[in-house]
Parts: structure tokens; C-alpha cells; sequence
């Protein structure tokens, strides 16, 4: 197939993303952004961390939905009161530091931050109370007629009181630490995101009370099986579920022999826990994150979750003691942590959750349906193959593409970046094996891939102990690039095989994260792999790339060149048009160059999941700007950047965010498509997403998302996802035929 051009006009050519020395690092300057015509300055971008708490009120809106398979309802529920906590432990509380340290200032929108933190307070804890009150008055109920309970102490017979009783003492009773608060116990620390008891019992002999707390064990599952391990998993019969901390509860006697138990409430805490390395010394990094993943458990807090009915006189202690503001307790109907609800949603009732789905391999890696494992490099000689995950499987695709290299004895050399990986990776075996049969393996992990630091530094021993060249990228940056290069020998030349994607190299969350890749053989790819792998591991100042652009040198300015050409095209009267796929769209110089494009008449599209700070259909500004959100089955995980370049589209994928941190403190990686077919593909697979009848949410230009789920008439719009995997069926039948 004859190759898109790719042309000039591009300007595809990057500088290093930046240059460690032993002591300092030297970081791009960016001039200040040209700013949209018209009086627009302080009113043109929405509040990034409230754009957030919209995204997670998207998720609930999926929880709430009666047309959704109840157990994915379930776990709908459960990744709303994750992603909370996660944004309570480094976006609030990160405001909540630069507040404490002066260093603060007033937002792209103008809010001051005291004013900002009492605004998300105010709303987390308003989505908090309907995500409680989902659980509590839709879900739980629909979950009953279902037969799937959850039941407590009161509502057991006694056989089943008895099985629990025996259970509590052999299982559970070893591992409870009573903690008691007395002039010689000081208040105990309380880790973040912990379950825990306030006690209160009485000496029965001098009637004096006392305070003390008990920790549920964060070890064990939290809603514990009353009726077997498989309970449930079948239409029609029982499944009696009840919560580790009732089981507790009811037996606190046990815990305080010959005291009087007064009065018990539950309540979790959650910390700051974002990380603060100091970088200057590349050599100790990796002690400077582990001395700083144990400071992460005594982080201040910045959340009590209570118990509505919890005591005054409890709640004045814990909050005391606690150093807790007024607005940061949440009282919350029980059961609290509701992220507890996923062994429910994990409950084997195929009526209640989606169709089983089956990732099929490409049909450019599996020719015939004998083909069991298709010779992956004779695939890529053949042409470009691009993949989309989850619906084209990853272990026939990527994972198999670096399993052969480890086994192929013409493989020289492999070279990887590692982001975040499954605790049982194959990708990290095969990495192994290259290394231990003598293959150059280099493999770059990134330690500070938030809340994966320790798995990541147990990986990255593990590796160096099999002989591995470990590096952990460049000083003052997160490589958060997604990137393989395998070195061939064929015949008397070496030849460069590569894959670049927008997903990590983690077989698990592949199954469910949507993303894209390349795999390639072509020779410019090869080079830039090279080159930029040589920036990564080593010393290479002043590269330059053919298809590759690369963040924090370049990226920007190379998507805003391309922006303002679109802008040029649609003066020349040309095809011009802009459509972005992403996970959030915050950068203000990228979303100013959209904005020029808007009032230059070009149309843009942006597909965005997560935060969007950019405010479409504002008239002057953004009235040609629409942003579009699909959220659903499969995490949308990829990012696309297509541009109609007068008739000639160009489209790059890769692994960067529209953030300044994936923009300037990040090494990202964006490849241009260089086949018609696989352009093609990708502007249709667009185009679907903004369609009017496909299912999606709209976001206005207050900052206001409404769902568009069905059509005048009430019949459901298209998902796009159950879309995409009957495609692929549809496809691999057409290939058998």
C-alpha cells in the first residue's frame, strides 16, 4: 500500500526533551501564548479541579442509570468513591499545601484558593451524598429483588451467627489491635483511607469512660460471604453479604474483657498522600522514593468520612485530634467506603453485567483461522499495523511482539519504557529472558508513576538482578512515553521493529483500558526510537525527529504549528478541521490556539474524559469549538490529534495529556500515521464519537455537562464501545469467510 505523505508543512522535527547533568536540569522556555481575539482574558478557561468533580459526577451518572446491568452499576459505584479519594489525597490536598505555604495563587478562572477549596468542599461533599444515597435507595434495593443482600447482625440466624463467631475468632480476632487513648496512650496515628472503630467503653467497677480505637484490617476482603464463597453466582439463589467492620462490631466484648462497651461509630481518614522527591542526585533516587513512600502514611489528613449518627462528643475528639477542619468532615449514611462494593460487582451473574466481551487478534496478525501465533515481525515488514485495544487483543499484538523478541536468536537488542505493569507481567518476563540469553535489554521504569512506586521499584530490582540495564529516564522528568524498539539482525543489516502506543505496557488493564498502538518496521520510526532512547539512558543534546513529536522540548509548539495551519487552510478556503481526543484538555496555550481557530472558522472537535478546562460555544470565542465526553464499559484511554490538512488528514497517536505536566515535566511521545488505510480508520472512528446519535455527554459553555443517552422518541443513541466490538465480529467473520 502506497504511504500518506507526510509532509514538510509538518515541521515534524523535536529537540531533546531535555538535558540532565549531575546537578541541574535544563527545561525549554516557552513564550507566552498568543491570546485569542477580543476581550476574553479573564473569562475564557473553567475551573480545571471543579471540571474534575464533573468527570466523577459522569461516573455516578452511569451508577444511577436503571438501564444499566446492575452490577456494573455496583461497580460504577465503586470507581465513583476510588476516584474521590484519589482526588481528595493529591488535588486537594495539594491546594491545601500551597495554601498553607503561601504559595497559592488565583486560578486560570480567577478563584482565589480559599475561595476554590471551600467550592470543591462544598461540591465533593454534595456528590458524596448522592453517591451514598444511589447505593442506599436505588442500587441496594435492585440488588435485593436480585437476592443479593447485604445483611447485618440482626438480620442473621443463629446458625449463621455461630459459623460467623468461630470464623471472627480463628480469622480475624488474632489480628486486632485495640488502641486505647489514656494519659499513658497518646491518640493513635490514623492511616489514610483505613477503616476504623471509636470505641467507647465503661469501667464497670469505677464507671469511668474511655476512648479508644480499633483498626478493621485492610488485609482482608471487606464484605465478608454469609452463605460460601460462590453465593450468588447463580439466578434466583441467596447471597447474603455483611461488612467486616459489623462482624467487629458485634463482638467487641471479646476485645475489651470486663469492660462495658458504651458506644461504637465507624470512621476513615484520608491523607495527603502525594509525593515530594527531591531529584538533584539522580544516583539516589530510588532511596530518596522509598524514604518518601513511608512519609506518604503520615501525610496531614484532609478528609473524615463519619458515620451520620456518630456521637457529638465522638466527632468533637476525632476532629480535635485529628487537626480536621469543620468542612472537611463528611458524615455519610453507613456503609462507609463504598469502593468495598466491587466483591459484589465481581459476583459471576452473567445477567447482571455486560456480555461477555473477546478481544480478537488483528486481523493483520492472523491471516487464517489455523494461525495460532502469527510471526510478528513478517507482519510488520508487511505493512503498519495499528491496533485498538481492547477490542484487538494485546497478548496476540504487543505482548506477543516482545515475547518473540525475547526468543528470536536474530533479536540483538530491547529496548522499553515501563510506566506502570501487572504484578505477574509477562512483558517484564520477556524482558528477562531477552536479558538472560544474552540480548542488550535496556529497560527505562518510571519509579514515580503515582501510587505504582513500590510495585515499580520491586520491578525494577527484579530486572537488574537478571542482568537488565535499568535507568529511570531523565532528572526532574516522569517518562511517561509508551515505547518499545527491537534491534533484528537480518542477513548482513540490522532492521528496527517498534511499537508506540497510548496505553501502558500492562496486560491486565488492557482489557478494559481503550487505547491505540503502532507497531512499525518503518526506518524513520526505527531512527527516532533510537535517537530518543539514546536522550532517555544517555547523553544526545540535540536530536531531531522525522515522525515523532516529543514532549517537554517541542510537543506544544509542534500541535499549535499544526492548529494554526489548519487555521491558514480555512483562510485559503481549503479543508480545515481539528478533532482531539484526550483524557484532559487543561493546557491554556493549547486551548488558546483552538480558540483562534474557532473564530477563524475551523471546526474542532475534542473528544475529552476526564477534565476539560476549555469552554466550547462561547460566541466570538469557541462558538465552532464542541467538546464531547464517552464514558462506559472500557476506560477511554487513547489520544488522537487529527488535523484535515486541505484534504490530506494527518492524525498522531501517542501518550500525552493536553497538561502541563505531560506538556513540560514529562517525556511523551506522539507518532504521525503514515498509511491511508489506518487514517481512514481513525477519522471515521471520530467522526463516530461526535456524531449526534452516538451516546455521549455534552458540555456547554458554563462548564455544564448533560447527558445524551436517548433520542426524542426515548430509543437509546449508539455506544460506541458494544459498537466497536461488534465491528471487530463482524470483521473476523468477514476474514474466516
Amino acid at each position: 500500500m502506497e504511504p500518506h505523505p507526510v509532509t514538510s508543512a509538518l515541521g515534524i522535527t523535536d529537540v531533546p526533551a531535555a538535558r540532565a547533568t549531575q546537578d541541574r536540569i535544563e527545561l525549554p522556555e516557552f513564550a507566552p501564548s498568543l491570546l485569542p481575539e477580543g476581550d476574553f482574558a479573564d473569562d475564557r478557561f473553567l475551573d480545571r479541579e471543579l471540571s474534575w468533580l464533573h468527570f466523577n459526577a459522569r461516573v455516578l451518572e452511569l451508577a444511577e442509570d436503571p438501564e444499566l446491568h446492575l452490577l456494573e452499576r455496583v461497580n460504577f459505584l465503586s470507581i465513583f468513591a476510588s476516584n474521590l479519594d484519589e482526588f481528595f489525597m493529591v488535588r486537594v490536598a495539594g491546594l491545601k499545601r500551597r495554601i498553607a505555604t503561601g504559595l497559592a495563587v488565583p486560578s486560570t478562572t480567577g478563584i482565589s484558593p480559599i475561595d476554590q477549596l471551600e467550592r470543591l468542599l462544598a461540591d465533593a461533599h454534595a456528590l458524596q451524598v448522592r453517591h451514598a444515597e444511589v447505593f442506599a435507595l436505588q442500587v441496594r434495593p435492585a440488588l435485593e429483588e436480585e437476592q443479593i443482600l447485604l445483611v447485618g447482625w440482626k438480620d442473621l440466624d443463629e446458625r449463621a451467627r455461630e459459623e460467623l463467631r468461630r470464623w471472627f475468632i480463628d480469622q480475624v480476632f488474632p489480628i486486632l489491635t485495640p488502641l486505647a487513648v489514656d494519659p499513658a496512650h497518646p491518640f493513635p496515628y490514623i492511616s489514610g483511607l483505613s477503616l476504623n472503630l471509636a470505641v467507647v467503653v465503661r469501667n464497670p467497677v469505677s464507671g469511668k469512660e474511655l476512648f479508644a480505637r480499633l483498626k478493621v484490617p485492610d488485609m482482608m476482603a471487606r464484605l465478608i460471604s454469609v452463605d460460601g464463597p460462590r453465593a450468588g453466582n447463580s439466578a434466583g439463589r441467596i447471597a447474603r453479604f455483611i461488612t467486616l467492620e459489623d462482624v467487629i462490631a458485634v463482638h467487641l466484648e471479646l476485645l475489651f474483657p470486663g469492660m462495658d462497651i458504651v458506644e461504637h461509630h465507624f470512621f476513615r481518614v484520608t491523607r495527603n498522600e502525594d509525593l515530594e522527591v527531591e531529584e538533584d542526585d539522580a544516583e539516589n533516587l530510588l532511596k530518596a522514593l522509598e524514604q518518601e513512600l513511608l512519609r506518604r502514611r503520615f501525610g496531614p489528613p484532609v478528609r473524615l468520612e463519619v458515620v451520620e449518627d456518630i456521637s457529638p462528643n465522638i466527632l468533637a475528639l476525632l476532629v480535635r485530634e485529628l487537626g480536621i477542619e469543620e468542612d472537611e468532615v463528611f458524615a455519610l449514611p453507613a456503609p462507609l467506603d463504598l469502593r468495598g462494593m466491587g466483591v459484589i460487582a465481581g459476583i459471576d451473574r452473567a445477567d447482571l453485567h455486560y456480555p461477555k466481551q473477546l478481544a480478537h487478534t488483528s486481523r493483520f496478525l492472523n491471516e487464517s483461522e489455523t494461525s495460532k501465533a502469527a510471526n510478528v515481525f513478517a507482519a510488520m515488514r508487511r505493512r503498519d499495523i495499528l491496533l485498538h485495544h481492547p477490542y484487538d487483543s494485546f497478548s496476540t499484538s504487543v505482548q506477543a511482539f516482545l515475547e518473540q523478541a525475547a526468543n528470536d536468536p536474530k533479536v540483538m537488542a530491547i529496548k522499553q519504557t515501563l510506566y506502570r505493569t501487572s504484578g505477574d507481567s509477562p512483558i517484564v518476563d520477556a524482558l528477562i529472558d531477552a536479558a538472560e540469553s544474552g540480548k542488550q535489554v535496556l529497560a527505562l521504569v518510571e519509579i514515580k508513576a503515582r501510587f505504582d512506586e513500590q510495585a515499580n521499584i520491586t520491578w525494577a530490582r527484579k530486572l537488574e538482578q537478571a542482568g537488565v540495564h535499568v535507568v529511570y529516564g531523565i532528572v526532574g522528568l516522569k517518562t511517561h512515553s509508551k515505547l518499545s524498539l527491537v534491534v533484528r539482525r537480518e542477513g548482513d543489516k540490522l532492521r528496527r521493529y517498534c511499537h508506540i502506543g497510548t496505553g501502558n505496557y500492562h496486560p491486565r488493564t488492557a482489557r478494559y483500558y481503550e487505547d491505540l498502538g503502532l507497531l512499525t518496521s518503518d526506518d524513520a520510526v526505527g531512527e527516532d526510537l533510537s535517537r530518543l532512547f539514546n536522550q532517555l539512558s544517555g547523553f544526545a543534546p540535540r536530536s531531531t525527529f522525522k515522525r515523532l513529536l516529543v514532549a517537554p522540548r517541542s510537543l506544544r509548539s509542534g500541535l499549535i504549528d499544526r492548529i494554526e495551519a489548519e487555521i491558514a487552510n480555512r483562510k485559503a478556503g481549503l479543508a480545515a478541521r481539528v478533532v482531539i481526543k484526550v483524557n484532559s484538555m487543561v493546557d491554556e496555550a493549547i486551548i488558546d490556539a483552538l480558540y483562534r481557530a474557532s473564530q477563524a472558522g475551523v471546526q474542532v472537535d475534542v473528544i475529552v474524559r476526564g477534565i476539560c478546562s476549555l469552554r466550547p460555544g462561547v460566541p466570538g470565542l469557541s462558538e465552532n469549538i464542541r467538546v464531547r465526553s464517552v464514558l462506559g464499559r472500557f476506560l477511554e484511554h487513547s489520544r488522537v490529534f487529527c488535523f484535515a490538512n486541505a484534504g490530506e488528514p494527518v492524525i498522531f497517536i501517542g501518550s500525552a495529556d493536553m497538561m502541563h505536566r505531560n506538556l513540560d515535566r514529562r517525556v511523551e511521545a506522539l507518532v504521525s500515521l503514515s498509511s491511508r488505510e489506518d487514517i481512514s480508520e481513525l477519522v471515521a472512528l471520530l467522526d463516530r464519537y461526535m456524531d449526534p446519535g452516538t451516546a455521549s455527554w455534552h458540555l456547554d459553555s458554563e462548564g455544564d455537562w448533560t447527558r445524551h443517552h436517548t433520542d426524542e422518541n426515548g430509543q437509546r443513541l449508539l455506544d460506541i464501545q458494544s459498537w466497536l466490538i461488534e465491528s471487530r465480529t463482524r470483521q473476523r467473520t468477514a476474514v474466516r469467510r
